[in-house]
């Protein structure tokens, strides 16, 4: 006894030891996360040899947490490595826009490739256009006398073929890899180096390649979009700073050789001095975290002219000065061919791009007359743009992961229901208030342009939207989801330009409750989709008896209601059997003459009433689609209602 009243005074029964030692488990986790340690610590700590083992219960949640840390430790890993890639691209910008020696140009930008990339060995070469060949210009790692003075013929080699399609190329392994042209003189050079893994991006000045970028490594290895993607930026900033740097290297000597010509040239240098001004000071916007918004401000402060910009669907994301509409993809597919600024209708427009892919466009108003330096300062402004925009998509993958990863579960049920509230709440989502699930079919347009609508209205009414079971779902807070299906149908369909189908259900009050309704606002697209109502959003309340099929929840006397509630209020409060001749109509084949005659009544009492009928359901209520329903309500309150199926009592 004494014993057993010591341990409950204390309180340190078995029971609460394994709950501290669990607890001290999960401090441990977070300890983990907080040094940043390696995922191999991450493991579960070994059972102690003496004291309370966790039992089964804690064990798991044990467990789970670690896998969660894990996973948390994996997505900081990667956000922190792209910020780390951007801060190192943005440092890169404003050194490049800052050097004015040629050489020192060349060998910053290597040197920066080889901070970027982490690779063994990077290198320059530039195009000769008398030779017709390629020729190495600079290098950062190499240790070959040969692999410097090495020079490519057009489309000799991996590097002969980036120079003369204007198009990256990379290879896990060169020496093997017979997508390349080979020779001697290459093949030595590159194995006297003892390069494996090459991947080269162009340098383009327009339409115009001057020379060729690399990243290379002395292992096999494959190298990811996002490094061709990054080197590719890289080449964009370095290209603009050679011909900076060529442009006043050319200056200089112009100044020495040509005196007569000293005006033409100082406005020409002023111009430069203007244009390199502008680009340090939209890249110090875009160091300093401003928004699009604020970038697009500067720009056609700038330039004197009015700012639109676009993302690569075409979605506006800024605009400052103008009332223009968005420019022509003709003119931005004509900008991004080019890889220059291109006027179109009194606007100039301008590609805004990370290699060769596509993030979107500025539009430049008000300047039809727009000089050769002013052009080229939009041109930098496209590519300070391009890197705000890969900031920016940077971010948006993140959370985007985050808030698909809760849809997920909210959906599927899997995880604890009491967790997902705070989840939400991370994301701008309350989950107190009620919200309605949509599921969404576009046969008109690409799932991810669906996606990406369905995004940008989740975002403005804090909701989620994500892929689930290959479909575009979108939920948000919404009361009533038939009509905001129906909204939201018309609203989709204007902005993808083709019919979007909106299955929904709802509204939800917990967690829990999610799952159910999403089945439920399938089903009500499908139904939408097999009727012909492509283009359409309902609810199954909206789908009259179909509704009622399709309901988890059938609701009979909610469907009589609906249907039927005129006409019994009516014969409550005045004493009338409108149903029951409405009824007696219907079984006698819609003949007034045979209902008069079973009602025993007067064939123009049974029309007045009809009449009545007609007044208070509704003009349309002898059409065949709403005489069904009629007629299937009528059924339905007769089995409900069996003793109340004649006239009411005298």
């Amino acid at each position: 006894m004494p014993t057993t009243a010591h341990t409950a005074s204390t309180g340190a029964g078995p029971g609460t030891a394994q709950a501290r030692s669990a607890l001290l488990h999960l401090r441990h986790l977070l300890d983990l996360l907080d040094q940043g340690a390696p995922a191999e610590q991450f493991a579960p700590p070994a059972a102690p040899a003496h004291g309370p083992h966790l039992d089964e219960a804690d064990a798991a949640v044990v467990a789970e947490a670690t896998r969660v840390a894990l996973r948390i430790r994996r997505t900081l890993g990667q956000h922190r490595r792209r910020e780390a890639e951007l801060a190192a691209l943005f440092d890169t910008a404003g050194d490049l826009a800052r050097l004015r020696d040629p050489d020192a140009v060349l060998k910053a930008i290597v040197h920066r490739a080889k901070l970027l990339l982490g690779t063994d060995v990077t290198y320059l070469s530039l195009n000769d256009d008398e030779a017709g060949d390629t020729y190495m210009r600079v290098t950062d790692g190499s240790v070959s006398a040969a692999f410097q003075q090495v020079r490519l013929g057009m489309g000799e080699g991996l590097g002969g073929l980036v120079a003369e399609t204007a198009r990256p190329y990379s290879t896990g392994d060169y020496r093997d890899d017979q997508r390349f042209r080979h020779t001697a003189t290459i093949d030595g050079a590159v194995a006297e180096e003892g390069l494996r893994a090459i991947l080269g991006v162009p340098l383009r000045l327009g339409t115009r390649v001057i020379g060729v970028l690399y990243a290379a490594d002395r292992t096999a290895r494959a190298f990811t979009p996002d490094e061709v993607a990054l080197l590719s930026s890289l080449a964009d900033h370095a290209a603009i700073a050679i011909d900076s740097a060529r442009l006043l290297d050319e200056t200089r000597s112009a100044l020495v050789d040509l005196g007569e010509a000293s005006r033409t040239i100082e406005a020409h240098s002023d111009a430069m001095r203007r244009a390199e001004d502008a680009h340090d000071r939209l890249t110090d916007l875009v160091l300093r975290g401003a928004g699009i918004t604020e970038v697009a401000t500067a720009i056609g402060t700038v330039l004197q002219g009015g700012t639109l910009i676009h993302d690569a669907d075409g979605t506006e994301l800024a605009r400052a000065g103008t009332d223009s509409g968005r420019p022509s993809a003709r003119a931005v597919a004509s900008s991004r061919a080019g890889g220059r600024a291109v006027p179109a209708d009194g606007t100039w427009v301008c590609a805004v791009l990370a290699g060769p892919e596509l993030l979107g466009s500025i539009a430049l108003t008000g300047r039809p007359d727009l000089g050769d330096a002013d052009r080229r300062l939009f041109e930098r402004a496209g590519v300070v743009t391009a890197l705000l925009l890969l900031q920016r998509r940077s971010v948006a993958e993140t959370e985007d992961r985050v808030r698909g990863e809760l849809l997920g579960d909210l959906l599927t049920g899997a995880a604890d229901p009491a967790s997902l509230p705070a989840r939400a709440r991370r994301v701008g989502v309350d989950l107190d208030h009620p919200h309605a699930v949509f599921v969404l079919h576009s046969a008109a347009a690409p799932r991810q342009r669906l996606l990406a609508a369905a995004a940008r209205i989740a975002h403005v009414r804090k909701g989620l939207a994500g892929l689930h079971h290959d479909d575009v779902i979108l939920v948000f807070p919404a009361e009533h989801p038939g009509p905001a299906a129906a909204s939201l149908a018309g609203e989709l369909g204007l902005a993808l330009a083709g019919p979007v189908t909106v299955g929904a259900a709802g509204p939800v009050g917990g967690p829990g409750a999610f799952p159910d309704a999403h089945a439920e606002a399938l089903r009500c697209r499908t139904a939408l989709r097999a009727l012909g109502r492509e283009g359409s959003g309902a609810a199954a309340d909206d789908l009259g008896f179909l509704g009622v099929l399709l309901g988890d929840q059938t609701d009979l006397g909610g469907y009589v209601r609906r249907t039927l509630g005129p006409l019994l209020d009516y014969d409550a409060k005045r004493g009338t059997e409108l149903v029951h001749t409405l009824r007696t109509y219907f079984d006698e084949g819609t003949s007034p003459s045979r209902a008069a005659e079973a009602l025993h009544v007067h064939v123009n009492t049974v029309v007045q009433r009809l009449e009545r009928t007609g007044r208070l359901l509704g003009r349309d209520w002898t059409r065949p689609e709403r005489a069904l329903e009629l007629q299937l309500a009528l059924r339905v309150l007769r089995v409900q209602r069996p003793d109340d199926s004649g006239p009411p009592a005298p």
